[in-house]
């Protein structure tokens, strides 16, 4: 099974569990009489990675301003208040039916690891919302791709290019970009404000950057 085919595999088995969980909104009538599941389409854009961005493309749209992008955490509003990507809005998985979105908006989802982000492009797609993305691997994936960075003590040229465009933007984001071993990244049950209150004498590490950006107010 290649790579691509295992995760559709997986992708459409987070949209088996979403499609049960769309009969919890059967009893709103703007959402059944709207929703249309095409099961088929689902599949195609999974194979053809048309269901997601990467942590380094959504840096990109959100420091280049993307007209019309919303930035959705699908997360509970106590993870999201300890922390969540820069210009994020929350709205739980059990609300985000029921938020009005345009057709012409970009939306990227995103959760703690991706299931529920996958889950929420199964909702919006449902509702007929063309333009709708999550990030694969959640917060995970922003704090280790565009926070902390790594590239190893021997690049490939096109790994050291992957790293010159992350750097550039993990530094705008207030992270460290860092040469060698990763940085320690802190399970995400650990960014709570008590646990980023606290000082972290790592250099580089997770916990110390997201204490420098929720310092600047992201």
């Amino acid at each position: 099974m290649t790579d691509i085919t295992r995760r559709s595999v997986q992708v459409l088995a987070s949209a088996a569990l979403g499609l049960g969980l769309l009969a919890a909104f059967a009893g709103n009538p703007d959402f059944a009489s709207s929703a249309r599941v095409d099961v088929r389409s689902l599949a195609r854009n999974v194979e053809a990675e048309e269901d997601h961005v990467t942590a380094v493309e959504l840096a990109e749209w959100i420091k280049d301003r993307r007209p019309g992008l919303r930035v959705v955490d699908v997360r509970p509003a106590d993870e999201f208040d300890a922390y969540h990507v820069p210009t994020a809005e929350n709205i739980p998985l059990d609300k985000l039916v029921d938020t009005p979105f345009r057709k012409d908006e970009t939306i990227v989802l995103y959760s703690g690891g991706g299931a529920h982000a996958a889950q929420g492009w199964v909702f919006l797609r449902a509702l007929g919302l063309p333009h709708v993305y999550f990030l694969r691997d959640g917060l995970t994936e922003w704090l280790e791709d565009v926070i902390n960075p790594v590239i190893s003590a021997a690049p490939t040229d096109s790994a050291r290019n992957s790293f010159a465009r992350a750097a550039d933007l993990s530094r705008y984001f207030g992270g460290v970009p860092r040469a060698g071993e990763p940085a320690t990244v802190a399970p995400l049950h650990e960014l709570s404000h008590k646990s980023l209150a606290k000082k972290d004498s790592t250099t580089g590490s997770t916990a110390a950057a997201v204490l420098r950006i929720r310092g600047r107010g992201c």
